[in-house]
């Protein structure tokens, strides 16, 4: 009977957590792009966004009038609300692809396209004004954020920024704290299957960690606490050169798909074990525009077998255990960096919180689907955990709100160029990398 026990005792059972996912708002049913215009989406978000602005104008400056562009009157103080534009000398522009002169433009792209004589406009349906003072950075700020401006007109037509209200964090609701024990999530991002940097073995032995194969007992019983995955984005690496317009020889097709069927590989072993989501990115396989749709099951032959396996949206967001994740593959981040300047990574996730909406240079600079009456992007509450993938390094913080809310954000780093990835406690929120060197020191 005693040794009965000790077996029993030995055998593992992996925890299990709920799930329910919110990605609903992210998919584009009936998809139609006759007759169109970005527009529309500039002014459903300023409708969103300005009726939530009144609400707060009063608690912030109820002695001032809100008053429109065209009703600006020179040197009475007021406040404005309406969509951020940006004047970028350095910004590119297609047309200048295909100008005369093109042999004179600089072949190698700068990694920022800011420049010290950037400036902001405000526009809401009126009219638009010039925005002047030193107290709103266009450093900072990016085009298609709504905000609201206490200021004056100037003489010289231009409204001189005394104050900046922005929308904050939204609501959220409150965290349970019935999850008292240890349950981890592990994201993992960038595994550029196919490409030069990716490690298969590398690959196998984080599927070994997190099925249980690998270590001793300790390592094995740590395993048997990872609830769930979530892979965002840059799964592949198909051979670009091989997607040029011509029809493929058969020997071409079959190594387009070569780095997908080694995925589904790997992805079977997960899946069979405990509940997997993946998220397209831009390397993948998906439409480019944001959001992307979730990539066809077809595709995982193998792992799209289990019911655990799930083929999400980027932007992804769902519940664990009544725990609110929302995250993305990268590309909202990525591009802020090329229009913005911040200390770090996080600094741009904390801004898009701040600014309640996920991808504020969507249309203007990152390809985004063109909605006519709303925009999905903008968040009506607000996340527990807040995760980008494809970064260069991992980092983390905790962001608190002004009604006490808390947001762990996370920066997943690219797996093939790192073998790092990131473990979440849904107990407490807390945080640690895992790492896989495949590297032998004599």
């Amino acid at each position: 009977m005693e040794a009965m026990e000790i077996d029993s005792e030995k055998n593992l059972h992996r925890k299990q957590s709920t799930y329910n996912s919110l990605d609903e708002v992210f998919k584009i049913h009936k998809e139609t792009y006759r007759g169109q215009q970005y527009s529309q989406i500039y002014f459903a978000r300023l409708h969103l966004m300005r009726t939530l602005l009144y609400s707060l104008v009063s608690n912030w400056k109820s002695h001032l009038a809100v008053c429109t562009v065209l009703g600006l009157e020179e040197d009475k103080e007021c406040i404005i609300v309406g969509t951020l534009y940006k004047h970028m000398k350095l910004k590119p522009c297609i047309l200048d692809e295909y100008s005369k002169e093109r042999s004179a433009t600089p072949l190698v792209k700068p990694h920022n396209f800011m420049h010290p004589d950037d400036h902001l406009v405000l526009e809401d349906e009126s009219g638009r004004v010039k925005l002047g003072g030193t107290l709103i950075s266009p450093s900072v700020y990016v085009t298609g954020i709504v905000v609201a401006l206490h200021g004056k007109e100037t003489d010289a037509g231009e409204f001189l920024v005394q104050d900046v209200l922005e929308a904050g964090l939204p609501p959220q609701i409150e965290f349970p704290l019935e999850s008292r024990e240890d349950k981890y999530v592990l994201f993992v991002s960038g595994l550029s299957v196919g490409s030069c940097n990716s490690n298969p073995l590398q690959f196998q032995l984080l599927v070994d960690h997190i099925t249980g194969h690998l270590g001793d007992e300790k390592e094995q019983s740590i395993a048997a606490q990872i609830v769930h995955v979530v892979i965002a984005g840059n799964s592949v690496e198909i051979p670009r050169e091989l997607l040029n317009g011509q029809n493929l020889a058969s020997k071409d097709q079959s190594r387009l798909s070569e780095p997908i069927k080694e995925l589904d590989i790997f992805l079977n072993e997960i899946a069979a074990g405990l509940p997997l989501d993946i998220m397209p990115g831009p390397n993948d396989p998906a439409n480019f525009s944001l959001p992307q749709q979730p990539l066809h099951r077809c595709l995982f032959p193998g792992s799209s077998a289990y019911n655990t396996f799930r083929s999400c949206t980027n932007p992804h967001y769902f519940e664990l255990d009544n725990i609110r994740f929302l995250g993305t593959s990268g590309q909202n981040v990525d591009d802020l960096e090329k229009y913005s300047e911040a200390k770090d990574k996080l600094g741009f996730m904390e801004r898009t919180l701040k600014w309640r909406h996920l991808a504020p240079t969507a249309p203007n600079t990152l390809g985004c689907y063109p909605y006519t009456d709303r925009d999905p992007f903008f968040l009506e509450s607000c996340p527990h955990v807040y995760f980008v993938g494809n970064q260069d390094k991992y980092a983390t913080r905790i962001l608190k709100g002004s009604e006490e809310q808390l947001v762990r954000l996370i920066c997943i780093p690219k797996f093939s160029e790192t073998g790092v990835a990131v473990m979440l406690n849904l107990r407490d929120l807390e945080c640690h990398t895992i790492s896989f060197g495949t590297q032998f020191s004599f």
